[in-house]
């Protein structure tokens, strides 16, 4: 064999030592250090990531997960770090829930993902929290360090104790964000709120009156003016908060 029919036989049977033959020319002794170091270190990490889908598994069913991750899914980045986002993947994309999985378990696993996202997320240079109240002609920002969300479930409440089998009255939105001390924080959005916030997000460098005025077109029955007032309020709540920002213009670098 090649030296790369060699590699390709060793990594094969790391991923799945159940269904696939070590190499012949390798003591079980030294391909045992191999398996449980690749496995152990795979696992280490979705455990920390996943703290709370773990905690639903007793340790069988929670190996038999992460090994069927480890031996099916072709990871593409080499960052260990990344390794959840890989893992999130998979379920979202080839995993086939079983009787022992939890109906809710995407959505939880997407829910823990953002949170370490957000935390390990670079915060852009030019976001600018604001010293002052905004007006209704003030352009708005999503932080670069908070993340909207929405789920059918209460994920935020999930627990051993607490595994709703069924959507209940959803929808849940948050906003998930790392406020000026870096901690990560979370917040539950009512629908008013979630709308403004989505509409930040995906308009951004509009203004609380022009927000207004997309809602409106949304919400029959009410004008940009009676939205404006209490979306003025909300939103000085979460330029407060540093969730809402400014951007520096590109222009005002070059400024004296």
């Amino acid at each position: 064999m090649s030296f790369q029919e060699v590699q390709a036989a060793f990594v094969a049977h790391i991923k799945d030592p159940e269904n696939i033959n070590k190499p012949s020319d390798i003591e079980d002794r030294r391909m045992k250090i191999y398996r449980e170091l690749f496995f152990n270190n795979v696992e280490g990490f979705i455990a920390s990531a996943f703290p709370v889908l773990k905690s639903l598994y007793d340790e069988k069913h929670w190996e038999e997960l992460v090994r069927q991750f480890f031996a099916e899914h072709e990871c593409k980045s080499p960052y260990f770090l990344e390794i959840s986002q890989e893992f999130l993947q998979y379920l979202d994309q080839s995993y086939r829930p079983k009787e022992t999985d939890p109906i809710f378990m995407f959505e939880l696993a997407h829910y823990e993902w953002v949170e370490l996202n957000v935390s390990i997320l670079q915060r852009d240079k030019n976001d600018v929290l604001f010293d002052s109240e905004i007006d209704e002609n003030q352009l708005l920002y999503l932080s670069s360090v908070a993340q909207c969300v929405q789920y059918s479930f209460p994920v935020h409440q999930i627990q051993i104790d607490y595994q709703p089998e069924a959507p209940l009255d959803g929808p849940y939105s948050f906003v998930v964000y790392r406020d000026q001390d870096e901690d990560t924080q979370f917040i539950a959005l009512n629908p008013m709120t979630s709308l403004l916030l989505a509409s930040v997000e995906q308009q951004p460098g509009m203004s609380v009156l022009q927000i207004c005025e997309h809602i409106a077109k949304q919400i029959p029955g009410y004008t940009a003016s009676q939205l404006s007032i209490g979306a003025l309020q909300t939103l000085q709540q979460f330029a407060q908060l540093g969730i809402v920002v400014d951007k520096i213009s590109n222009s005002s670098l070059f400024v004296s």
